[in-house]
């Protein structure tokens, strides 16, 4: 019993909002920034890569943002990383419209602080869960 209320949890975590990428330029294809982890963050917006739980900075943004992907949020740099959300989605120009290709790939998460061995990331990533 135990283990069927985990796997119902872990698809209801990562089927909660799967469209919310479908609102950010690359959203599908965020990287995976954790040491030693290879492949994409699928819960672009969560402290955890399958989602569910609290959300990161740049969730948090994206919720104030009335999630959908304005200019300010583009150009703000929620993960204080020195990069801006639209340079790590692909966006440094901040024009992407819903639908449209992307002007480059992503080559960053905008929620987690990278590196994430860099010291003052490791502070700031506080709350990431990588697994």
């Amino acid at each position: 019993m135990r283990s069927l209320v985990v796997v119902s949890l872990l698809a209801v975590s990562t089927l909660a909002h799967p469209g919310f990428r479908l609102l950010i330029p690359n959203g599908i294809n965020v990287p995976n920034p954790c040491i030693n982890v290879f492949g994409l963050w699928n819960a672009v917006g969560h402290n955890i890569e399958i989602g569910g739980g609290p959300g990161n900075v740049f969730g948090m943004d994206f919720v104030t943002a009335n999630t959908q992907w304005t200019k300010d949020l583009c150009q703000k740099d929620s993960d204080m990383d020195g990069k801006t959300n639209g340079e790590e989605l692909g966006d440094p120009n901040c024009v992407w419209k819903q639908g449209d290709a992307p002007a480059g790939d992503a080559t960053g998460h905008p929620g987690i602080c990278e590196p994430m061995s860099d010291p003052n990331c490791m502070k700031i990533n506080a709350n990431i869960t990588c697994v």
